[in-house]
Order: structure tokens, then sequence, then C-alpha cells
């Protein structure tokens, strides 16, 4: 680096530094706050002589003492040490490591203001970002969470890091912002099965000397246990990820497996042999019984593979595909266009009432998937494309196809600005907007705004005892 280039950056360092010693608070202080809001992440926000900071596990009603761990220039992050005073909502959790394991951020918030917060996140997402009035004349209606009447044992699919700790094996979940492994043998939030399913594969493993991995060193076999269970036929599959495609005394493993868990319907290895902390490496193949197992969400049959995309509350599922259903407004006349379809969940529960379905996926796994579901379930009016959808809509369009409604289900980072233009183009009568952030939500729902109204928000609570929430939209043009 040249020396100019180096005294431009020390000189930049030192006014950071500068710029941080005149700030209220200083790194390892101790402070007394009145806890005021909570992020859409869970953590408690609370003011120190007009400066923010950011405490996990503390609650808007509390006043607490807190150590400052981190600091910025506009806010920090502190450690709750007691909450002098509690909030009103706070609950005991019922896990015994929440305040170890990053799973789960809002156990010690009731349930009901889970529901409320979660519903303000949307508001507030709305207003700010989106600049769409959620109160007053034109305000867009954002109706209350929809919850569940037993929020617990929800999971349908566990993915298990596997290491060693103190010469033994362990398993779990990882501790918030860590790579430090949890041992935990029962889940609140998994099914049961998948702690069963667990639990046994980490004895087997240990009683036949398989051995875990070292992420550090880059040693071992057993590197995660993944489980999935159909809740509604109650197949399970187990998923064993390893280094290396050999496994010691693997025929034992398997028999042991099958005698333990009776569900069991499928065992399957995938490789992966690299330092990353992608789970998944790119070899998988079934060491026994099926490739797959089956779950139903409504009607509606689904092949499940070791890799398939497959939401993990099938119940919560139900109610946000209902809703889609509802805001789509079918009545067995209309084309709809399925953006982002992934394995055609979305897809075959509108082709119930529509009398033609289009779906594209870039994954193309993803689309034998829905190929292989549509054909499952014998529906026979539905077309599935691999392609970018901002890509594949418009040489639909060419063909004359023409969509009645479109539906988007985007991953976190929102729809791509050329198929929000695609959709702007194309006109259709109605627009349902699933969206499992509400930041990005906004976002595209400000730019769907040239044409459309945006009539109604739903906000589902999919992941129980975390700050995420989902939500479907419905979305009418302006000229209707």
């Amino acid at each position: 680096m040249p020396k100019t280039s180096k005294r431009k950056k020390h000189v930049q360092n030192q006014n950071k530094a500068a710029a941080l010693t005149d700030l209220p608070v200083q790194l390892n202080q101790t402070v007394e706050l009145e806890i005021s809001g909570l992020t859409h992440e869970g953590a408690g926000v609370g003011r120190y002589e007009g400066y923010t900071l950011f405490v996990p596990q503390a609650l808007p009603g509390d006043r607490i003492r807190a150590e400052v761990v981190h600091v910025k220039k506009n806010y920090g992050f502190a450690r709750l040490l007691d909450v002098l005073a509690e909030s009103p909502h706070r609950v005991q959790p019922p896990c015994p490591v929440f305040d170890r394991c990053g799973g789960c951020s809002l156990q010690h918030l009731a349930y009901e203001e889970q529901l409320r917060h979660k519903r303000q996140v949307v508001v507030d997402n709305l207003r700010r970002i989106g600049g769409i009035p959620t109160e007053g004349e034109g305000a867009v209606l954002v109706h209350p969470t929809l919850g569940m009447a037993n929020p617990w044992r929800y999971r349908n699919k566990a993915q298990v890091p596997i290491g060693e700790q103190e010469g033994g094996l362990v398993g779990g979940f990882y501790a918030e912002r860590s790579h430090t492994i949890i041992d935990i043998d029962h889940c609140l939030i998994q099914h049961e099965a998948n702690d069963e399913a667990v639990a046994a594969v980490k004895r087997i493993a240990v009683r036949l000397g398989i051995q875990p991995y070292d992420e550090n060193r880059h040693t071992g076999l057993l590197r995660h246990v993944v489980t999935r269970v159909g809740a509604n036929t109650g197949e399970v599959m187990v998923v064993l990820i390893t280094t290396e495609a050999f496994i010691p005394q693997r025929e034992l493993l398997i028999e042991a497996i099958c005698r333990q868990l009776p569900a069991v319907k499928s065992i399957v290895q995938n490789i992966n042999p690299h330092r990353t902390n992608v789970i998944f490496g790119d070899e998988t193949f079934t060491l026994w019984g099926q490739d797959e197992i089956y779950d139903t969400i409504g009607p509606v049959r689904f092949a499940i593979s070791a890799r398939s995309f497959y939401q993990v509350n099938p119940q919560q599922t139900e109610v946000l595909y209902k809703k889609t259903l509802e805001y789509a407004g079918l009545t067995g006349e209309q084309t709809v266009i399925d953006a982002y379809c992934g394995i055609g969940t979305i897809s075959l529960f509108l082709a119930q009432r529509a009398r033609r379905v289009y779906g594209v996926e870039i994954v193309p796994e993803a689309i034998a998937d829905a190929n292989r579901n549509a054909r499952l379930n014998g529906i026979d009016n539905v077309t599935f494309a691999v392609g970018a959808a901002e890509e594949v809509i418009p040489a639909w369009k060419q063909e004359g196809i023409r969509a009645d409604v479109i539906v988007v289900d985007p991953p976190r980072k929102g729809c791509d600005e050329a198929l929000l233009t695609t959709i702007l183009q194309m006109r259709p009568e109605r627009v349902v907007y699933v969206s499992c952030n509400p930041a990005t939500l906004a976002r595209d729902l400000k730019v769907l705004g040239e044409l459309y109204e945006v009539r109604e928000v739903q906000p589902v609570d999919m992941f129980p005892w975390t700050g995420h929430v989902e939500c479907c939209s419905l979305l009418v043009s302006k000229d209707k």
C-alpha cells in the first residue's frame, strides 16, 4: 500500500476512534435502561442519554441493568445483566437452554404479545419503507397476525450440527452468533419425531465409534444430521452428512437406525468434504429405503426428498396458502402465473380453482420436484418452467399467455427489479404477494403501487418464538 494511502487510513482510524470517545457510553460500561421497543430480531431497544442500545432478551416495559459490549457511532449493543423491573408481558421461557441457544429469541415474551409485535413490525415497514398509510383515510388494512393454537413442536425439519466437546460427541444447535454447539436432545419447537431421530443417531454413532466432525481441524466424519418428518403422514427421513463416502460399520448403522426408529422410510447420505458453513455437499444418495417421504398440505400430497424446499411449519403453511387462494379470487376461469414457484406448493393449491397455472423457478431440481408433485396429485392444468421469472414470464407473454393473477413468493431479498417491471407491463387484475421479509415487501409494494392498490395485508406467524413473520398481501389493479 502506498505511504499516502497508509497515512490516510491511519487518519481515518484516528477520527473514528475520536468519534467513539465522544459517545455517552463506553465499552464495558454498566448502564440502566428503560426498554421502549423491540427489533424485528427480538432484541430490546433502550436509550442512554439519547444513544440507542440493543439488548437481546430485554423486553419493552423492562427496566434493566446491562453491560455495553459493542459501540458504533449511532448505536451499540449491550448484554443483559439484571431485570430490575419486569415488563407485564415477560414470561418464564420453558426451554432450559433459551439463554444460550440461538434458535428462539422470543420465548420470554407472552405469545399473544408476540403476535401483536409481529403485526407492528409489518405496519412499521409498510409506513416507513413503502410510504403506505396504515391508519386513517385510504389506509391499507393490516389484519391481526394469525397465530397457532398450540405454537410448539411445529418444525418438520431439523438440521443438527455434530461436533466433539471434551472428547465426546455432541449435537444440537449453535449458540447465538457463534459456532459453539449447545448439546440438545429435546427442542420444544421441533416435531417429536425429529428429536427421537437425532437422539437415536447420536447414540448409535457413539456406540459404533463414528467420529464427529471437528470444524477447526477439519477432521472426523459426521458433520450434520438432518431429519425430516411428514407431519400428517408420520414418515421420517434421516440424512447423514459426512466428509467422505466411507462410513465404518455402515450396515450396522443402518440396521440400528431402522430398529430404533420404526417410522423411518428413508436413510440418505450426503457428502460434503469442504471447509464451509454450507450444510449440504453436491453428492446425495439413498442408503436405505425410499428416495423421498410424503406429506400433505390440505388436499395436496407432496414428495419430499433430502434437499427439497418444503415449508417447515405445515400447519401454518396451510393457513398461508388458503389466504393466498382467497386473495387470488379464483372462479375456475383465470390463468395464474406463480413466480418463484419452488416445488409447486402454491401452484398446486391454486390449480384447484384456476383454469391454468404457470409456475417458474430458477432451480432445476425444484421444477423436477414440482412436476413430480403434479403427477402425484393427478393435476394436469399446471405448466412448470426453469428460468428467471423476469425472463420466462415475458416469453410467455409473447406466446400469447395473459395472466389474470400473478402470485409471487420471493426469497428474503424480495422481487427482482426486472420482475416488478414485468408485472407492471403484464397488468394482471390481481397480484398476490407472499413475503417472508416485511422490509423488502414494503419496498416492492411501493413500486407496484404505481398501478396497483394495496387492499390488505395478512401477517401469519409461521415461526413462533422467533422474530420472523410471513405476510400475504392483496393488490388490485387501479383500472378495475
